[in-house]
């Protein structure tokens, strides 16, 4: 004679492994989102300093003066296109570095991004991109890192 208790228990092998599974992919795509995010967050930054030495390498000075957000119709006071030729133009120390250069480091920072690029000749450039617009300038903090807030 069989109880109504019989069955108790059936299926619940299925469920176990149901839930089994389902934890092992919820895990495997937090592992995997994170992993992308650490790999792509600063993307588009680093992306613009290409895109600079890529100008750079043609010698599109203009062009790549713009992307410091500073043009003909709006020049930066505080930098203008002179100063900015002594700095990254053909007779300049950095005139290489869009040959050589390579992105060794880049770290988030406030609002921006701090990419360390080797330009060669064992020297590193730090420029600060602006997540905001994606202007590119020298970093305007003295160290690798940035200020520790309080």
């Amino acid at each position: 004679m069989a109880g109504y208790l019989a069955q108790y228990g059936a299926g619940e092998e299925r469920r176990e492994k149901i839930l089994k599974t389902a934890a092992a992919a919820l895990a495997i795509l937090l592992v995997g989102g994170g992993v992308l995010f650490f790999v792509f967050h600063n993307y588009r930054q680093e992306r613009q300093v290409r895109r600079f030495f890529d100008l750079m390498s043609h010698h599109e000075y203009k062009e790549a003066y713009a992307l410091w957000g500073c043009t003909d119709a709006t020049p930066c006071s505080g930098y203008p296109f002179s100063s900015f030729m002594e700095d990254w133009g053909p007779t300049s120390a950095n005139a290489q570095a869009a040959a050589h250069y390579h992105i060794a480091r880049s770290r988030s920072c406030d609002n921006g991004v701090i990419l360390t690029v080797d330009v060669g000749s064992n020297r590193q450039e730090r420029l600060w991109v602006n997540r905001n617009d994606l202007t590119i300038g020298f970093s305007p903090f003295p160290t690798s890192g940035c200020p520790v807030q309080r």
